[in-house]
């Protein structure tokens, strides 16, 4: 089969690979319907994730048809229509019990696309594919679901759910890429008062007005200075890091309010300075998460019932085999307006 395979910093290649097996009785074999590029992918392109091998298929998320299961899956059959979760669960570990299945024990957790081969294929295996993958609705179109295999429950769990966003609170979400319009729009759910969004691109920041964003700004343009005077200097309650650089994460702890909470989503590839002779005795609480996905299926029963939207983080469409273009595209935002690029069989 064709695969998109990581060959080392700045190096991919889509490429023939073997077609995937069931190997372990728990497993599914995933024919990839819907795939998509996420800003992880471009991370570990360039070395930020070194825990991924040279050969490695990338990509995490995915919408396919079962094609063969092993003899342990008793709640998916061949033919059914899945999502194909970013992670995967033993279900059996004291972290999956709890919920937390981000930090499985059992062999799950963040592991296709990073620790074994991943969704940007033509197939791919599935580890536990009971508690791997969820069964689509008819209603639920692939580009939707797709949507829902990393950057919502992500984006709620990790930021809005861990920022303890709530009722008339004034949120910030510093990055407006696809995580930060997921936050944007997932905070709503708990109708803060307000909702600011920064970031450097201005295409981003329209896109976060689109998506309900009350305010936005530049990061050049002093935002400092604009939290302050819209909550009469106390600062920030929530706010959400969605880009993962240093600088990022520090401006987020400058605009926080004391009691206030910071919620890191992002990816880092390099340490960032925590200023604790400031913060200590601000009763700043600082959060950091993998995704548990634990929140995929009432996300899923929201979209089904259209109380979600998630199509509209989709900018750009492709085959399968103009993967290569797709990751073109989706690494020059400013330049393409890219957020969520879509891959079909």
């Amino acid at each position: 089969m064709k695969a998109l395979t990581y060959h080392g910093p700045g190096r991919r290649a889509w490429e023939e690979v073997p077609k995937p097996e069931v190997s372990h009785p728990a497993d599914a074999v995933v024919r990839v319907d819907a795939v998509t590029i996420c800003g992880t992918d471009l991370h570990i392109l360039k070395g930020d994730v070194p825990e991924v091998e040279t050969g490695r298929v990338l990509g995490h998320e995915a919408v396919g048809t079962i094609e063969s299961i092993g003899p342990a899956v008793l709640g998916r059959k061949p033919g059914d229509r899945v999502l194909i979760s970013c992670i995967t669960s033993c279900g059996r570990c004291d972290y999956c019990r709890t919920g937390t299945y981000g930090q499985c024990q059992g062999g799950g957790g963040w592991t296709l696309g990073h620790t074994i081969d991943g969704t940007q294929a033509e197939y791919v295996r599935v580890p536990f594919a009971d508690t791997s993958t969820h069964l689509l609705p008819d209603t639920v179109s692939d580009d939707a679901a797709v949507m829902l295999a990393d950057i919502l429950p992500t984006s709620y769990e990790v930021g809005v759910l861990n920022g303890r966003v709530s009722p008339g609170d004034t949120v910030v979400v510093v990055g407006t890429g696809p995580i930060g319009l997921a936050a944007i729009q997932t905070a709503q759910l708990y109708s803060p008062s307000h909702v600011v969004a920064i970031d450097r691109a201005g295409s981003r920041l329209e896109a976060a007005k689109q998506f309900g964003a009350d305010i936005v700004v530049n990061a050049d343009d002093d935002p400092q200075t604009v939290i302050a005077e819209l909550t009469d200097d106390l600062g920030a309650d929530t706010v959400i890091e969605a880009v993962g650089v240093p600088e990022s994460f520090e401006l987020c702890t400058r605009l926080v309010r004391p009691g206030g909470h910071v919620a890191n989503i992002g990816v880092h590839g390099k340490p960032a300075t925590l200023h604790l002779e400031e913060l200590w005795i601000r009763d700043i609480t600082i959060t950091t998460g993998l995704v548990d996905t634990s929140t995929t299926p009432r996300l899923l029963r929201m979209l089904a019932a259209g109380r979600l939207d998630a199509e509209r983080f989709i900018t750009h469409r492709y085959g399968l085999g103009e993967i290569e273009t797709a990751y073109d595209v989706f690494s020059r935002p400013a330049d393409t307006g890219a957020l969520k690029v879509v891959l079909f069989r």
